[in-house]
């Protein structure tokens, strides 16, 4: 089962450093596997790029791939990251952990490897082990070890935005809410249908640890990859009678959970999704039937910022578009141009300290451990209204716990509440002590963040690094 989610905070936490003041990004015509004439040269900036655009969870993964590819090709028609050209490559998983481990190993290699980004939990437990040897970070923007955002035992892992223990905990706050106070959830039945999986187990242990603290009752029901029969589980709602169902699928199992609620007379608006159960994928597929069902999100619903129509516009109208035009701004779309900009932000921010030119890795790994993407630079990304401002250090490679509801209204996702924050009071002795039997089982010593910093101080140069140029809107 996997373990838990955010850091123990301690005195001294360092100060993040502040981000580039970057230049504006992008990326020439590429193809669905390696771009189309350009060899990954040591002058680029290589992105590895693991999809699955095929198999059970290919119409979920598509619209991830399409905005992460088509964010690079923005970055470079607008002049690179800071003028370094990015290349990339995609690698074709079918979300199995196997084929996600020997894509990494064909592209870790590359020069300048940036930074991996799996799209799957089980994956990222794989790889998260080889990592610190390869030196090649691994953002898990929303997804991963929850864990994982305790970066003196992680240090190449950062679950951005939001891990599955934040998402947990935000949806007892509303449900808590809905009743008056999580509270008045003492008594009430609350079952988790969850995909069998290390990424359906991430929620259990924090769902579990609240029912302790509020009372309610909770049931785990497993569905089998990949999710396409659950008559089982739903004879199970049936009898159990629950107050509330939360669904932690993916793929072709969120819409199948909800045929098989309206089969059961389940009521759709006491359903709610974690936010890899809350796409277009998942409820048009079952038309009217799926109007009132919930999902988390930890960004804007559907619908186009900026950056959707300098899409549109410098990628797009060009021919060189990844997927259909109107899939720009729709949740999948946009969640996996979130998770390229972390990656380029990253790689912008490491410019600051190592100059302006392609890095590694390890180079890349500082920059998404002192991210500070405030407000203003999130206007500048063109993203204002889509992510909230994220700071990253040493210990904390979260950079933001929020998240809110949406409801499907039967032809669009729109928000049913405020931004909630996740309870850190809660969940930081549990990231605690999971972050402490992962290093007990792996027999790891915790770095320190203060003696990183003491001795990175000491042998800072006399002269700095050549600064970024002045950021273009």
């Amino acid at each position: 089962m996997a373990a838990m989610f955010a850091m123990k905070a301690r005195a001294g936490a360092l100060a993040v450093a502040a981000i580039a003041a970057a230049a504006s990004l992008a990326l020439p015509s590429a193809a669905v596997a390696q771009q189309k004439g350009a060899a990954v040269g040591k002058g680029e900036q290589f992105f590895p790029v693991l999809v699955y655009r095929t198999g059970a969870y290919g119409p979920n993964g598509t619209p991830w791939a399409n905005g992460y590819v088509d964010y690079l090709k923005l970055v470079n028609a607008q002049g690179g990251i800071n003028g370094v050209k990015i290349t990339f490559e995609e690698c074709e998983t079918g979300y199995a952990t196997d084929r996600s481990v020997e894509c990494y190993e064909r592209l870790k290699s590359r020069p300048n490897a940036t930074v991996f980004q799996p799209l799957s939990t089980g994956a990222t437990f794989a790889i998260t082990d080889k990592a610190p040897t390869d030196k090649i970070p691994l953002i898990t923007a929303g997804y991963g070890r929850s864990e994982s955002v305790e970066g003196e035992v992680f240090p190449w892992n950062f679950p951005l935005l939001g891990t599955y223990g934040t998402a947990a905990d935000v949806l007892v706050q509303h449900l808590g809410k809905l009743n008056g106070g999580v509270d008045k959830l003492k008594g009430k039945k609350i079952a988790l249908i969850y995909h069998d999986s290390p990424y359906g187990k991430e929620p259990i242990p924090l769902l579990t640890e609240r029912s302790k603290l509020h009372g309610f009752q909770f049931t785990t029901i497993p569905v089998t990859h990949p999710g396409v029969e659950q008559k089982a589980a739903w004879l199970q709602i049936r009898q159990l009678r629950p107050d509330y169902v939360i669904l932690w699928g993916w793929g072709v199992m969120n819409s199948t959970a909800i045929r098989e609620a309206v089969a059961t007379g389940f009521p759709r608006d006491r359903m709610f999704g974690g936010w890899w159960s809350g796409a277009e994928p998942d409820v048009t597929p079952v038309g009217a039937d799926a109007k009132g069902y919930n999902a988390m999100a930890f960004q804007h619903g559907a619908g186009r910022a900026k950056v959707h129509e300098d899409i549109l516009k410098l990628v797009h109208s060009k021919g060189q578009g990844t997927g259909p035009a109107d899939e720009v701004g729709s949740v999948l779309y946009t969640r996996g141009l979130i998770s390229a900009v972390l990656a380029v932000e990253g790689v912008r921010q490491a410019q600051l300290r190592y100059g302006v030119r392609p890095l590694t890795g390890e180079e890349v790994r500082y920059g998404l451990e002192n991210l500070n993407i405030d407000a203003k630079r999130i206007d500048a990304l063109g993203l204002t209204g889509v992510i909230r401002p994220l700071a990253t250090n040493c210990r904390d490679h979260e950079g933001s716990r929020f998240a809110r509801v949406q409801t499907w209204d039967g032809a669009k996702w729109g928000f049913s509440s405020d931004w909630y924050e996740a309870d850190s009071q809660i969940i930081k002795p549990m990231i605690r002590d999971a972050a402490d039997r992962y290093t007990s089982e792996k027999k790891l010593t915790r770095r320190s963040c203060e003696a990183e910093m003491a001795a990175a101080t000491k042998a800072a140069p006399a002269a700095a690094p050549a600064k970024a140029p002045a950021a273009k809107k």
